[in-house]
């Protein structure tokens, strides 16, 4: 069914369903206990369980190839560039069939790569979208009960883990000049996500080259599908960014960038807080914060830096609270990555750097080689840079630039990896890659 947006209703009720959901995430599901004193992490969302990259997993092999520590692969149907996630014993991932029409959300087994279920949510109707896009670009996102996932035409469904369609929301259509490309992600009890596309009106340019008001981050109920809230951004242009969480002094804020701005809402209400000004359309890296600071990179037609802009403001800042900016290396599609005290950056054509998070200072820039989508993920003091050729690049996360590994898959890649239990998850064009020991 398609349900209608409810007015906020913040309150004590809302908190303690929070600390609830907060503790049984703790408790339950990002982290699972296994064999011995070993516990392993699931990757529940789009850039792990922090929405920043990063994960503790150890054990993870440091080589591999087509045939080399690959414990399985499954064919995946139709086209599709969202994330896998894992939780416990489930993969999940989605595809569009149907030339993009058949929306259908996918359950394999984590130890097996068998498909459990394969499951049609609704049908959409494709609409123009970029050719590096697809029409199921969107990762899912899942809290150990169900899992989450949106569409090319911007509606949403939830399902149990035994498939079963729970609820679905299509009061949030989408449009954009290049189709939707961000992710929802989970925090205490709600479904968040970016909606900043641009008008399909007489004015193709409004919202995507043009500035509008159209824009905002929308906040469902997990358990329900209902909308909490929709925090307008005001002015702002075209982006894809995955938005994430900053939690400071008790209080959670939701970071998000879009076209021109880089913005933090109120987690409980979706009020806007504050807005800082970057200049570019077209952003397609999501926010990485650290040491609290929020770093943004991407987009066309503006300054084309590196940014560090200080959070914890209020009001419309402008550049006010901008720290630092670095003109070199921008990434214009794969997020950067924070691994303390470094910033890690990598473009589109190839070049890695490092810099010094704190003040911007350049540490190293080199030639990793080929063209990058992907975003990169961090583990055991290493950066796993996958390309669109998929091969995956290893490199060593600190101030000198070392390659590790060099692990070629043979087949094209966008999507960024998933890591759990000790292996390494990579869509490619027609498959999954499970990478490690069964």
């Amino acid at each position: 069914m398609n349900l209608l947006p409810l007015p906020c209703t913040a309150g004590s009720s809302f908190w303690a369903n929070a600390l609830k959901a907060h503790l049984k995430i703790l408790l339950t599901g990002v982290l699972i206990g296994i064999t011995g004193s070993v516990c392993a992490e699931n990757w529940p969302q789009f850039r792990g369980p922090d929405h920043q990259g990063h994960s503790t997993e150890t054990r993870l092999p440091l080589k591999w190839g087509v045939t080399e520590n690959v414990a399985w692969k499954t064919a995946i149907a139709g086209e599709a560039w969202s994330s896998p996630i894992v939780w416990g014993e489930r993969v999940f991932l989605t595809t569009a069939t149907g030339n993009g029409t058949s929306c259908r959300v996918l359950a394999l087994d984590r130890q097996t790569g068998k498909l459990l279920w394969d499951q049609e949510v609704f049908q959409q109707i494709p609409r123009l979208k970029e050719s590096r896009n697809s029409y199921a670009t969107p990762t899912p996102a899942t809290d150990g009960e169900r899992v989450y996932a949106c569409f090319g035409d911007g509606s949403f469904a939830a399902l149990n883990f035994a498939g079963q369609i729970v609820w679905t929301n299509r009061a949030c259509p989408f449009y954009g000049k290049h189709g939707l490309g961000s992710s929802p992600i989970l925090y205490h009890g709600l479904l968040i996500m970016a909606r900043d596309g641009s008008s399909d009106g007489e004015d193709k340019k409004l919202g995507w080259q043009t500035p509008w008001d159209q824009s905002y981050v929308v906040a469902l109920e997990a358990k329900t599908g209902q909308e909490r809230w929709k925090g307008r951004r005001g002015l702002s242009r075209i982006a894809h960014g995955v938005p994430c969480i900053w939690e400071h002094a008790g209080q959670a804020q939701v970071i998000s960038e879009a076209g021109d701005v880089v913005q933090g809402f109120d987690v409980q209400t979706g009020e806007r807080l504050w807005s800082s000004e970057v200049i570019g359309e077209g952003k397609v890296p999501s926010t990485v914060i650290g040491e609290d600071l929020v770093f943004t990179a991407g987009g066309w037609g503006g300054k084309e830096t590196i940014k560090a802009f200080k959070l914890g403001g209020q009001g419309d800042l402008k550049e006010t609270n901008l720290v630092w900016q670095q003109k070199k290396g921008m990434p214009k599609v794969p997020s950067m990555i924070y691994v303390k005290p470094h910033l890690f950056a990598l473009t589109d054509g190839g070049v890695a750097e490092c810099l010094k998070a704190d003040t911007g200072e350049l540490v190293w820039q080199e030639r990793v080689g080929g063209n990058f989508s992907a975003s990169p993920v961090a583990a055991e003091g290493r950066l796993y840079f996958l390309g669109d050729n998929g091969e995956t690049t290893v490199v060593e996360a600190g101030p000198e630039f070392k390659v590790l590994a060099r692990n070629p898959l043979g087949e094209n890649a966008q999507a960024s990896p998933a890591i759990s239990q000790g292996q390494m998850f990579i869509r490619t064009e027609k498959n999954l890659f499970c990478i490690g020991g069964k």
